[in-house]
């Protein structure tokens, strides 16, 4: 699936939805802070709908924000920010010609054709000391989505108009509320599937639990990242000791964060 699989997808969920939950992404990048981009020139690989673009225009010195098709939808709403350009490219072969003090990848890297290109791509866009942040889902702990989900994907949502799998999305998200909210809050049923990461659920709107859903159900293509994968792309002798940070997020995914060798 080239060109990091059909664009229309990506353009209709960030039409549909907005994301606004900053604590979200404080604890995605984590225990990288947006403080840690105060000044920086930093290149936002996957900007989605802008909305991590407009946190990250609030401190960075610039951002170069890259979507491959989504690029309008951002620029539209970080129309007042000065210090952002938008290029509509590939995260996994982009060459803009220049490194970064900072390098963003949020949500994006487990959606393009080939992560392992991507990473590599994003660590040759990243400058010799420079930070890179990368999160991504996780192999481990998404059993149910990987083997169910994603085949009713493949098999039958790709054929829906998008308006009529956020409909679906919506009412799969009314119908977990009383699971979540039940059986999911007691500490005794720990082992449960999704355990952690239905904690988070309750921590979001309705709104932004439907966003979680569709994201399920639209994406052309997904990948889950295996520990081993993270810790291979985040060797410590590409980045400075004791800057690397591989870290499991809500029991569905991975944060990773490093500085990039000096020399």
């Amino acid at each position: 699936m080239r060109r990091q699989a059909a664009s229309a997808e990506w353009r209709e969920q960030w039409t549909l939805f907005a994301d606004g939950e900053r604590f979200l992404f404080d604890e995605w990048i984590a225990p990288a802070t947006l403080e840690d981009f105060r000044g920086k020139h930093v290149l936002e690989a996957g900007c989605g709908g802008g909305q991590h673009t407009a946190l990250l225009a609030s401190v960075a010195a610039s951002v170069t924000a890259v979507d491959l098709a989504t690029t309008e939808i951002a620029r539209a709403r970080n129309q007042g920010a000065v210090n952002v350009s938008f290029v509509e490219d590939d995260a996994g072969t982009m060459d803009l010609g220049r490194v970064f003090e900072a390098v963003v990848c949020v949500g994006v890297i487990h959606h393009t054709d080939d992560p392992d290109r991507t990473f590599e791509n994003l660590y040759r866009h990243t400058a010799p000391g420079g930070l890179l942040v990368v999160w991504t889902y996780s192999a481990e702990g998404n059993a149910l989505v990987r083997r169910v989900v994603e085949p009713a994907r493949r098999l039958f949502l790709r054929r829906l108009p998008r308006r009529a799998v956020a409909l679906l999305a919506r009412a799969l998200t009314a119908f977990l509320y009383p699971i979540v909210h039940g059986p999911y809050r007691l500490r005794g049923l720990r082992f449960l599937p999704y355990y952690d990461y239905f904690a988070n659920f309750r921590r979001l709107s309705f709104d932004r639990n439907v966003l979680n859903v569709f994201d399920k159900l639209n994406a052309p293509q997904t990948h889950f990242t295996s520990e081993a994968t993270c810790r291979r792309w985040m060797a410590e002798p590409r980045f400075e000791r004791g800057s690397v940070s591989v870290r499991a997020y809500a029991g569905v995914s991975w944060s990773l964060v490093g500085r990039k060798r000096t020399a």
